[in-house]
């Protein structure tokens, strides 16, 4: 690990995670990150001597069934830093651990030009910042019952959230009420079987990285219908197919990134769902979200410069706040 690294790992145990010395630290981790757990478990250590680090079974996208099906794993702490290759944000155990007055951080470390997450810039924006964009964005949608999204290359899409309010993540755990993810945005857990219309996609895949000429996706009653039978369609339809499980196929959650220094490249997921100027659906479990769909998994597509409406009320213009 390299001064970059070390420098991503004091934001998060110091401005993140915001660690008191009497507080008793989890990190949880898997094989591909151990140099990236024990580095954040040294910053810790400088704070108090209570950190211990978990290493998941290596399963891959799946590692979340196993923190579905053991969600009492994180009681024992009063603060979780979830460091695995997929994130645990939406799991039941995470969900529990919320409800029980933890501290819950998700850290995904997914990466695919071999740096660490914790090297890139965007955990340097500034969160205050942040919430301000997210709080302006959060008031018009929590006094609507839909969104509307389109762009210019022809996504034309209805999301709806009656009884579902919009939160926001920035990675400070304090902020975001004691529950936050190292992806800046706005969420909305939409209502899980109503999102209808077309997805231009022209972002990123999410894990799978960078889109290299734009997928037409289309939704009806909440669930993609039809990917074409392309090399972009391709590549998505296995992964979400990887997942066995057809509730990845359902629309699950709404996001609106809030980060002015990530850059949707498809390098790091959490980075391209996190640029301001975008806006992502998720798909798959929202359980700790505050939606009420299980399943194997979440991942995210994420889709540059739309305009939005809460309602008719326009609060996106080509990816700019606008009011």
């Amino acid at each position: 690990m390299n001064n970059k690294a070390e420098r991503g790992a004091k934001i998060i145990i110091n401005e993140w995670a915001n660690l008191d010395k009497n507080e008793k630290l989890l990190i949880v981790s898997d094989s591909s990150h151990i140099k990236e757990a024990e580095l954040l478990q040294h910053e810790a250590n400088k704070i108090n001597g209570y950190t211990d680090i978990l290493i998941a079974e290596d399963s891959g996208k799946l590692i979340g069934i196993f923190f579905d099906e053991n969600d009492d794993a994180f009681l024992e702490y009063d603060i979780i830093i979830a460091a695995t290759n997929y994130s645990l944000v939406t799991t039941s155990a995470a969900r529990k651990a919320i409800k029980s007055g933890k501290k819950f951080l998700s850290i995904p470390l997914h990466t695919n030009n071999n740096i660490s997450m914790l090297e890139y810039n965007f955990i340097l924006m500034d969160t205050k910042t942040s919430k301000k964009w997210a709080e302006k964005l959060i008031s018009p949608l929590n006094k609507s019952e839909t969104i509307k999204v389109t762009t210019k290359l022809g996504t034309d899409m209805t999301f709806y959230k009656k009884g579902r309010p919009a939160k926001f993540f920035n990675g400070n755990v304090d902020i975001c009420d004691g529950y936050a993810s190292s992806s800046f945005e706005v969420y909305v857990p939409i209502e899980e079987r109503k999102t209808q219309g077309t997805l231009v996609l022209d972002g990123s895949f999410g894990y799978i990285g960078k889109v290299t000429k734009p997928l037409k996706i289309k939704f009806k009653d909440g669930k993609i219908v039809n990917i074409p039978n392309t090399k972009e369609g391709n590549i998505l339809s296995d992964f979400i197919s990887s997942y066995n499980d057809e509730n990845m196929y359902v629309t699950s959650e709404f996001g609106i990134g809030l980060n002015a220094l990530a850059k949707c490249d498809g390098n790091c997921y959490i980075e391209d769902e996190s640029t301001l100027g975008t806006f992502h659906i998720g798909f798959g479990r929202n359980l700790a979200l505050g939606g009420i769909l299980e399943a194997n998994g979440h991942f995210d597509l994420t889709t540059f410069a739309p305009d939005i409406y809460a309602d008719n009320i326009k609060i996106m213009e080509k990816g700019q706040i606008i009011f």
